[in-house]
């Protein structure tokens, strides 16, 4: 409120504006956080789909420990999305519903959380930091190594079995399909005779048959 519009409220010519109080102003920066992240779904949807590239290459070439490098950093970024937005979310709610001097120095943290987040991923959208997991010098696997250590130290039990399942569904889809083998028409034998054939009586015995008719 500016010198004249004070002066004029206090001689009762002019009404008050409103105030923003603290409440306005966490609820304001709340959402807008919310927006900001919900932007920062799509564009790093980009690089989640290049990460899950690399481990189908890192697969091909036979290097089972990179592709588990790259779906983890893939579902480490889908989880922190997923966990920031609700906990933003929760704040919302909060805030709408409690009273604000309850809640006021978590709110305060929370959005501190979601500040430090937002910012961790804009390093995380860049394709070039993605690409350095296909590096093959000794700094870029140098730099895997550091990577995948520090994703697994964050990553619950829960999350390290879905990359595992994946990974698992990566390797079938990789595998060359197995033909089908075209139906045959059965093969139909002749049928065995039921009576045993009569053995050929010797060449001797016939001749002296035909010697004894002869006399």
């Amino acid at each position: 409120m500016g010198v004249w519009q004070a002066a004029l409220v206090k001689m009762g010519v002019a009404q008050p504006g409103p105030k923003i109080t603290q409440q306005d102003r966490a609820v304001l920066d709340l959402k807008n956080q919310r927006d900001k992240l919900k932007r920062y779904m799509k564009q790093i949807q980009v690089v989640l789909d290049r990460e899950q590239e690399i481990a189908k290459e890192a697969l091909a070439k036979g290097d089972k420990r990179r592709a588990l490098t790259a779906l983890r950093q893939k579902k480490n970024q889908e989880q922190m999305l997923v966990r920031t937005d609700g906990q933003l979310q929760t704040l919302q709610e909060l805030v709408r519903t409690i009273e604000f001097t309850q809640i006021q120095a978590a709110v305060v943290h929370g959005l501190e959380q979601g500040s430090a987040v937002l910012a961790q991923l804009q390093k995380e959208m860049s394709l070039d930091r993605v690409e350095r997991l296909m590096d093959s010098s000794r700094e870029g696997i140098e730099y895997q190594r550091e990577i995948d250590e520090a994703l697994m130290s964050n990553m619950s039990p829960e999350e390290e079995e879905e990359v595992q399942a994946e990974l698992a569904r990566l390797e079938a889809e990789a595998m060359p399909a197995i033909p089908n083998v075209p139906d045959t028409q059965p093969v139909h034998l002749p049928d065995a005779p039921v009576q045993e054939p009569t053995e050929a009586q010797p060449e001797a015995e016939n001749a002296q048959e035909r010697v004894a008719l002869a006399a």
